[in-house]
């Protein structure tokens, strides 16, 4: 038999080429390994957090998509600390505030910490899902995107049902958010917010507290970044649970919006610095 028709015979035997009407299916891209996505700095302010902080840090070491996870205690009174100290593992670092400064500020010492690709936002209760990471590092793996928002609104995944006036109030801010940047975000309010690294570096944060959201997102959009919205699923929790924003901050989240704006800057926006902070200094 010759060498052409033995691999005639041998292909044949194996089923190849197949029937004339059949299907083949194309060979799909192999799923990326741990080693392909494994680069996302994932930072996590935390106050007061002893009831959900192992459980959420455990979600997060879970992902594939984890490289490391700073958390910054927000001189916490209760066990937090003592529950992240007690937790092994060489991706996780734990960062002490000297004194109760709030999330932006905590944030900020997150941004200037993280050493990988890619930086997240994580609270430290669980109204937001790690397992959602794959959705939102997918545009930035891709090199489609600078900054990905999880929206949760732009979704109908499951979410727990709690406040009408939230929710009326978390969509007021982004619209005029929307007015102010000229972007076209669906939830500006977002905890999940992640970046390319060299994004976070490109400006400074001011806000010590949840006016963070709004700065962040004005200064992205002055940087002409580009910008991916993606749904997540959403837990929202109680103020009885540990719930900590509530409408002073929306009045600071006002002025954020104002002040961080190229309108703003043009405007004498800032001379309301004192009359905002007096309305707003109550909480802690």
């Amino acid at each position: 038999m010759s060498v052409q028709r033995a691999f005639t015979f041998a292909s044949r035997a194996a089923g190849w080429p197949p029937h004339a009407n059949a299907m083949v299916a194309p060979m799909s891209p192999p799923e990326p390994s741990v080693h392909d996505v494994k680069r996302l700095s994932v930072v996590m302010p935390a106050y007061n957090e002893e009831s959900s902080i192992a459980e959420i840090i455990g979600l997060v070491l879970q992902s594939p998509y984890t490289a490391e996870l700073l958390v910054i205690d927000d001189c916490s009174k209760d066990r937090t600390v003592e529950i992240v100290e007690s937790i092994s593992d060489p991706r996780l670092r734990l960062l002490r505030q000297p004194e109760n400064r709030g999330k932006g500020a905590a944030l900020r010492r997150g941004f200037a910490e993280a050493t990988h690709d890619f930086v997240i936002v994580q609270d430290a209760d669980l109204e937001y899902d790690p397992g959602d990471y794959s959705q939102i590092m997918a545009p930035l793996l891709e090199g489609k995107a600078d900054v990905v928002f999880g929206s949760r609104f732009l979704t109908t995944r499951a979410h727990r049902v709690l406040y009408y006036w939230h929710s009326v109030g978390n969509r007021f801010l982004t619209t005029l958010s929307n007015m102010f940047t000229n972007l076209n975000i669906s939830d500006m309010e977002t905890c999940y917010k992640a970046f390319r690294r060299e994004v976070l570096q490109s400006f400074e944060l001011e806000e010590d507290r949840f006016g963070i959201e709004p700065e962040m997102t004005a200064k992205v959009a002055k940087g002409h970044w580009r910008i991916y919205e993606v749904g997540i699923s959403y837990s929202a929790r109680t103020y009885a649970e540990g719930k900590k924003i509530g409408w002073r901050d929306g009045i600071r989240a006002v002025f954020c919006i104002l002040v961080y704006s190229p309108l703003g800057e043009r405007l004498p926006v800032r001379k309301l610095e004192p009359l905002v902070q007096s309305l707003t200094k109550s909480r802690a």
